[in-house]
């Protein structure tokens, strides 16, 4: 199995939690990166409601059928 992860999309956190919540209910398992959020707790605030959906390359394909 290829444990890279790659860019499946970049939008709010709204539209972010629904592709998740497909994802995982197809056995595609994602990690969610915030900047903004890791800013903040970091100290240094931010105010982006942009959020990063990766999957595994070996998802990708099925990922992208799904959405």
């Amino acid at each position: 199995m290829d444990d890279t992860f790659v860019l499946l999309c970049a939008t709010n956190v709204v539209e972010v939690q629904r592709v998740k919540v497909l994802l995982e209910e197809n056995g595609i398992f994602p990690i969610i990166k915030d900047e903004g959020e890791s800013a903040r707790l970091a100290g240094f605030g931010s105010a982006s409601l942009m959020q990063h959906l990766w999957v595994a390359k070996s998802d990708l394909k099925k990922a992208k059928s799904l959405i």
